[in-house]
């Protein structure tokens, strides 16, 4: 890897899917070690570039390419299997929230609360859902067993002329 985990360099502005991406080494890096530390995970060089691309810039969904390709961009030299495991493992440690909203692609939320969400059909985005929705009927969960979560997408498409 070609990079020190508390050292990206400044970012291209010209490119919209990065611009103001600046890393802050001190505070960021603090960060990021203190999420590691209170999901139980050791802080590897991987684990804190990646934590800083995701946690550094407020709550947002990336799929692992994205992610990969940001990481690329910041001169973190990463395979993407390295972006699948450590994606899962911040997962896993609840950091992050796996949405399915396709059946092929997952995303990964930085926002772990239950919340429901957009899924952009044909522009492959996802999007929170404003705050507001309520369901006046969940239905009961089987016999033995319990309801662990609702995980609610509403897929859109472009209206056609």
């Amino acid at each position: 890897m070609d990079i020190q985990a508390t050292n990206f360099p400044a970012r291209d502005d010209s490119d919209p899917d990065v611009a103001g991406l600046e890393l802050q080494p001190d505070a960021g890096m603090q960060h990021c070690l203190q999420l590691l530390s209170d999901a139980g995970l050791r802080p590897t060089r991987q684990r804190l570039a990646l934590g800083q691309l995701l946690f550094l810039r407020g709550h947002r969904h990336v799929t692992a390419e994205s992610l990969f390709e940001e990481a690329m961009a910041a001169n973190a030299y990463l395979s993407l299997a390295t972006v699948y495991n450590t994606l899962n493992q911040f997962t896993e440690a609840g950091l992050l929230r796996r949405i399915a909203a396709d059946g092929i692609k997952s995303f990964f939320d930085t926002d772990t609360s239950v919340h429901p969400h957009f899924y952009l059909e044909g522009e492959d985005v996802l999007v929170d859902v404003a705050e507001g929705l309520a369901f006046t009927r969940i239905p009961e969960a089987l016999p033995g067993h319990e309801i662990a979560r609702l995980d609610v997408i509403v897929h859109l498409r472009r209206k056609r002329a």
